[in-house]
């Protein structure tokens, strides 16, 4: 199969690889000769398209044609623009969804006392301040021996804020660092700070509210005379405390996943972004829940969502969600539209609508629950919109703070970088999986290639998910690769 129209409104197709002028796709049985060379993940007009008419992919407008298309041409952004404006109106037209059946399904998880489960059973360090980087960083290195029996890692999560911000930059480090001290993959942790920044431990600890004496340690390394032994004593301690903890069978409704993309491609919302949705769609059967942020990327496709809300309140706060973003770009001078990037773009999608569009596939077709804040932790069962940016170590650090046990990621393009939970990169097209083995887990490439059906894709990567949930390490796992990355807004002092 050399392409693929996706949907039958639609007036484009895909190039699933590779063609060149002269090849020849059918519609509605005619064939259409191609006017130029066309690359894998680019878009083919399949009639003539007048200018000013709508360019259809997926049944859904993705822009307009700038300039008269003529049918077997390459589309793209020579000759298609957005129709995105920042004042689109909502109306909620409720989408009717039936929960399908499954069966229950398993993993191996550390049960923690307050009733959640983790995927990994870890030490984490976070400082409060970027001032104590290199200490938290000198603790891990001088530390590994701690790393035996059922500990499986000890990290520490850096970054450059915690003083010099204020109001709500301020706030929002506060939280996102909070969320991370919470989050059940870490059986244990060491809150490292200096003394004198704006954030304090003293407010730290109020935006904690509670904590487990055991599970979580505080250091002041201004209070201290050798904060390296002092760190190090504390890890002793926290060790003894995590290596109590054994993996489990727990049933698989305790998971919490989140969903990502970057690095896109023409084929993400052809492969990768269906085959995640179909398994966030298994998953939520089963009484689990996933999460989906990136809400710059659901511009263009909102409504696709926004009909899906349970009810007018889930509603009501999505578009809100949104609004908010969209007053955020234009409190900064800058345009909604303006979202793929030059790699995206390579690959094939066009405009932010035809990113969008991909995009949300990953959400598959379960009804919307919830909507959360910037790193507001989940607490419904199915499906959920986080409020977050485009930015991938940006949402992906939301994402693990929302509470998400790992991070499906798909990519067309590769990157090699992992969040603070496993970060499952996937595949859209096998070519990449060959070449970057280092940084891909799993390939859904085989979907354009008619080896296995998006069902099928997404009951595999269910299947491996469960793995990885029992222990498996991802890619990322095994170069050690994890960051962190905070949110801000304002300004620095």
């Amino acid at each position: 199969m050399k392409y693929i129209k996706i949907h039958p409104a639609d007036n484009v197709a895909v190039a699933l690889e590779d063609m060149k002028k002269g090849d020849t796709v059918g519609t509605d049985g005619s064939l259409i000769g191609l006017c130029e060379d066309i690359s894998r993940g680019h878009k083919i007009a399949l009639e003539d398209i007048p200018e000013g008419k709508p360019v259809i992919k997926y049944g859904n407008r993705i822009g307009i044609a700038d300039r008269y298309i003529e049918k077997g041409s390459w589309v793209h952004t020579h000759n298609v623009r957005t129709a995105l404006s920042e004042n689109a109106k909502y109306v909620y037209e409720h989408t009717d969804y039936e929960p399908e059946k499954s069966e229950e399904r398993f993993f191996m998880g550390y049960k923690r006392p307050d009733g959640k489960t983790g995927i990994r059973n870890e030490i984490w360090i976070i400082p409060t301040v970027g001032c104590v980087n290199s200490i938290a960083e000198s603790l891990v290195r001088n530390n590994q021996d701690l790393i035996k029996g059922s500990i499986d890692g000890l990290y520490a999560f850096t970054h450059p804020y915690g003083c010099s911000q204020m109001g709500d930059d301020h706030a929002t480090t506060k939280k996102l660092l909070a969320s991370l001290v919470r989050h059940p993959n870490a059986g244990g942790v060491l809150v490292l700070s200096l003394g004198c920044e704006n954030l304090t431990l003293e407010q730290f600890k109020t935006e904690l509210m509670e904590w487990n004496e055991s599970r979580v340690k505080f250091l002041v390394c201004q209070d201290v005379q050798d904060e390296v032994s002092e760190g190090s004593r504390l890890l002793r301690e926290l060790a003894d405390y995590v290596g109590s903890f054994e993996r489990e069978k727990v049933s698989a409704s305790e998971l919490i996943v989140g969903l990502k993309c970057g690095g896109s491609d023409g084929l993400s919302g052809i492969t990768a972004n269906p085959a995640v949705g179909r398994f966030s769609d298994r998953l939520i059967a089963m009484g689990g829940s996933t999460v989906l942020t990136e809400v710059p990327e659901m511009f263009g496709a909102e409504s696709i969502l926004f009909n899906r809300c349970k009810n007018i309140d889930v509603f009501n706060k999505a578009v809100k969600m949104v609004n908010g973003f969209k007053d955020y770009f234009v409190s900064h001078g800058q345009v909604v539209y303006e979202n793929p990037s030059p790699g995206n773009k390579a690959g094939g999608i066009t405009t932010l609508e035809d990113k969008s569009c991909g995009c949300v596939q990953k959400g598959g077709s379960a009804e919307i629950v919830d909507v959360l804040g910037y790193a507001e932790s989940v607490n419904k069962k199915g499906l959920s919109l986080l409020s977050g940016p485009g930015n991938d170590m940006v949402s992906t650090t939301d994402l693990t703070a929302a509470g998400a046990h790992m991070i499906l990621f798909t990519t067309g393009r590769g990157t090699p970088f992992g969040a603070p939970a496993p970060t499952v990169k996937i595949s859209t097209n096998t070519a990449l999986y060959e070449k970057k083995k280092s940084w891909i887990d799993f390939n859904a490439g085989g979907i354009a290639e008619g080896k296995e059906t998006i069902d099928e894709a997404g009951e595999r990567l269910l299947d491996y998910v469960l793995e990885v949930a029992s222990g498996k390490k991802t890619r990322t796992e095994e170069g050690g690769y994890r960051e962190i990355a905070i949110f801000k807004d304002g300004v620095t002092l």
